[in-house]
């Protein structure tokens, strides 16, 4: 891209991700107040006068219009200030704080494995396309991609951590020792990760016979080159690249699936954070929560387009042909 097309690329996706965090914010506090209940009726409790509610909600501005409130969420937003528990004061900043490493980490862990597992699935599977290798892969990706990651979280904990004992039951490991925090992350990063084995193994695969079917790899078989060396050299990269955006779209939905995963095996994360804070009506901290968790998979999407745009030279192609790229 020339010197002036990538700011504006840039410039364009910055915007569209800003108004995307917008209207999340919107979206997420026009939700959480449908909820039945609010923290006035939760903090005073059942018994409490309908005066007392309605004055405790008139103090903390639950009364005011939807677009007002999100107003003030934003302001206070921009001065760094996330607001605090509606019931112990604490700062929520401090709450997400000390949440949001252990989502990424399980994040980061599952998206690892699922590259891992799924990379050399699809190299096996594009081998010999309608071999018994590709079935049995393509057998294998639909099973993980149509599993639930829940059911998955399920069954691995009643597995192997209450029948054989081999893994910890809940929470995430002694904050001091490394090999416990690993060995409380084996199981959600497996149940996490099942799923985007699959979808790369899958995606993987149709990108390598892409690439494998064009003609500078069919002249390169010609005249004799390896197998290894045409996949390892010549087809892997240019297949990958188009993943790149995909790994960032499932770096976002990693971490809205580890809010299940998360709960199911008690980890002190971002999603345990979330459902506790829902149960209880805490506003504040569901807001600053999932505000986040939002905020994490808009600049994961935005560095995944970006480094595409970057790498893919078919991808500058289709932005100059739209108007944006080059040459405009």
């Amino acid at each position: 891209m020339t010197g002036a097309a990538l700011p504006r690329h840039v410039a364009f996706k910055l915007a569209t991700a800003l108004l995307a965090v917008v209207g999340s914010v919107i979206l997420l506090m026009a939700l959480t107040r449908m909820i039945p209940g609010d923290p006035a009726t939760a903090i005073l409790g059942s018994r409490a006068t309908p005066e007392a509610i309605a004055e405790l909600r008139n103090r903390m501005g639950l009364d005011r219009p939807l677009l007002e409130q999100v107003g003030v969420f934003l302001w206070h937003l921009g001065l760094g200030d996330l607001g605090q528990d509606v019931f112990n004061g604490r700062p929520v900043a401090s709450l997400v704080a000390a949440a949001l490493p252990n989502t990424v980490a399980l994040a980061f862990s599952a998206m690892g494995v699922a590259i891992l597992a799924g990379v050399p699935l699809a190299l096996l599977s594009a081998k010999k396309p309608g071999g018994r290798a590709d079935r049995i892969v393509a057998f294998l990706s639909v099973g993980f991609i149509s599993a639930p990651s829940f059911v998955v979280a399920v069954f691995l904990l009643m597995t192997f951590s209450v029948k054989l004992g081999w893994f910890p039951v809940l929470g995430a490991g002694d904050a001091g020792d490394i090999g416990d925090q690993i060995r409380h992350l084996v199981l959600p990063t497996a149940a996490l990760a099942v799923g985007w084995v699959g979808y790369i193994a899958r995606l993987l695969r149709s990108s390598l016979l892409e690439v494998l079917g064009e003609n500078h790899i069919r002249t390169l078989r010609a005249y004799g080159v390896s197998e290894l060396k045409v996949f390892a050299k010549y087809a892997l990269k240019p297949a990958i690249l188009p993943i790149i955006a995909i790994l960032g779209m499932g770096f976002g939905e990693l971490l809205g699936g580890a809010v299940f995963v998360e709960v199911i095996f008690n980890r002190p994360g971002l999603g345990s954070l979330i459902y506790d804070s829902i149960r209880t009506r805490n506003y504040p901290v569901v807001q600053a929560a999932v505000f986040v968790t939002v905020v994490l998979y808009v600049v994961t999407n935005l560095i995944a387009d970006i480094s595409q745009t970057l790498l893919d030279p078919r991808e500058r192609t289709r932005l100059r042909a739209a108007g944006t790229g080059p040459g405009r």
